[in-house]
């Protein structure tokens, strides 16, 4: 539109546009016609006040139809500012929730770290951390106060200058270090202190250390070494009772039956009651003599690897060898007893010490043959039932009385050292009811199981299980 005013202008202002213009309002005589003239200018005016109004229009639509889109624009900014900003904020909430998170497990790692820490300070051993420049990282309170250096005086040093006294060389560590195996090393003076030094490696993303303890062992060491000595004599106890018993009550029939053959000398008597004194001193001669010699044949076969045997053949020279030493104080013996044997056929040899075991058995038929002669029940004929059977990869072996039963107490007790089931016992020394030594030897020596069950009025069952394998 601006273009069309100004070419039009233009041609107003040529010569010829407007000489040709000023001839229209003039008349013949060269006059001018006003009133074309207001024509004319009505005319154009009105031509330029459309053009005007409909550049107007135009620029109106236009306007707008821009003022529509920048609206648009603006609504769409908006919206985008507001999703920026509420992204922001939930960026803002989490960023806030991590950080507090975040606080939170430092917080915790803090408290652990202290946790950690006061448990290493209270522990009773010392506890020494190295790097892999054997360097000090950790110097626990009793290794203050064990060396008398201070954590801040010894943290960075090297082990054998903070620590020159310690029974661990260099080369001990590196091995560990290399190995990254748990090591222990027992140093001691004999009958002063013991220790144990336990050596074992960590290893993190980056760094590489070991870790050293050393417990002082000595009480621990001397309450087992006291507690091994106890066991000691408390077996030797048991077997100088058994052999008290043993070989006593032969000695004293011998005794009673040399007593009789002098008032028989004295006295001038028959020549056959000497006779019968002299052969029962010389059969119970021949009872101690076999005691005796039970006794060698055991100290000179224990020890040694486990060697396969048959249960039923062990249990048959056991039988043999109880009817020549076992006998009871009131004249009850072993070989006068019924035994009834049941055993099942085809059993397994397993792994065992002979000796040991025909002492376990022999000890069983001790206490069967002591419960038999105490027992007063009427028609009472004694009894000694073995059965042997196996199940499995077990063999199961029980020795079955019907002596006198043992109480609750005494079932509780009797595989323990020092156990006297009477009063009347224990002013005797006897210590029959004692099989603390045969428990032992079944399961630690065989790592089998023994037990016991009783009652007073029908007798007493030991149960063993030995493994075949």
């Amino acid at each position: 539109m601006t273009r069309v005013l100004l070419v039009l202008s233009l041609y107003l202002l040529t010569s010829s546009a407007y000489a040709s213009i000023a001839d229209y309002f003039k008349d013949e005589l060269g006059r001018t016609k006003w009133q074309h003239v207001a024509n004319f200018s009505g005319a154009v005016l009105i031509t330029l006040l459309t053009i005007t109004l409909v550049t107007l229009f135009f620029s109106y639509r236009n306007s707008r139809k821009a003022n529509r889109e920048l609206n648009e624009i603006r609504k769409d900014l908006e919206d985008r500012v507001r999703e920026r900003t509420a992204t922001l904020a939930q960026a803002n909430e989490a960023l806030e929730g991590e950080i507090g998170e975040h606080r939170e497990t430092m917080a915790r790692l803090q408290d652990s770290q202290g946790y950690i820490k006061s448990i290493v300070d209270s522990m009773p051993l010392m506890l020494i951390g190295l790097n892999e420049k054997m360097q000090i990282t950790q110097w626990n309170t009793s290794s203050e106060k064990v060396t008398g250096a201070k954590r801040e005086q010894v943290l960075g040093k090297n082990l054998w200058e903070a620590y020159p006294t310690i029974t661990l060389s260099s080369e001990q560590v590196q091995e560990v270090l290399e190995t990254k195996k748990t090591t222990t090393i027992k140093h001691s003076q004999r009958g002063q202190y013991y220790f144990d030094l336990t050596l074992y490696t960590l290893q993190s993303n980056s760094d590489v250390g070991i870790v050293i303890m050393l417990e002082d062992v000595t009480k621990r060491v001397k309450a087992e070494n006291r507690l091994i000595e106890l066991d000691k004599m408390a077996s030797m106890g048991e077997l100088a009772a058994t052999m008290a018993i043993d070989v006593g009550t032969p000695l004293k029939t011998i005794m009673d039956n040399l007593q009789c053959m002098k008032a028989s000398a004295c006295n001038s008597l028959d020549k056959e009651e000497m006779n019968t004194c002299l052969a029962a001193a010389i059969e119970d001669g021949r009872q101690a003599n076999a005691i005796v010699k039970n006794l060698v044949d055991f100290s000179l076969n224990q020890g040694g690897k486990l060697q396969l045997a048959s249960i039923p053949e062990i249990m048959d020279h056991t039988i043999e060898l109880a009817s020549q030493v076992l006998s009871n104080p009131s004249g009850l013996k072993f070989r006068d007893v019924k035994l009834k044997k049941d055993y099942q056929e085809g059993i397994s040899r397993v792994p065992c010490q002979t000796a040991e075991l025909q002492q376990v058995f022999l000890g069983v038929f001790r206490h069967a043959c002591h419960a038999l002669g105490e027992c007063d029940r009427d028609d009472f004929s004694p009894l000694i039932t073995i059965e042997i059977n196996e199940f499995y990869d077990a063999i199961w072996i029980k020795m079955i009385h019907n002596g006198k039963g043992l109480t609750a107490e005494e079932q509780q007790n009797i595989f323990e050292p020092f156990f006297l089931n009477s009063e009347n016992q224990q002013s005797q020394g006897s210590g029959l009811q004692r099989l603390s030594f045969s428990h032992f030897v079944v399961t630690e020596h065989h790592h089998g199981h023994m037990a016991v069950t009783s009652d007073l009025d029908v007798g007493t069952t030991f149960h063993v299980q030995m493994q075949v394998r």
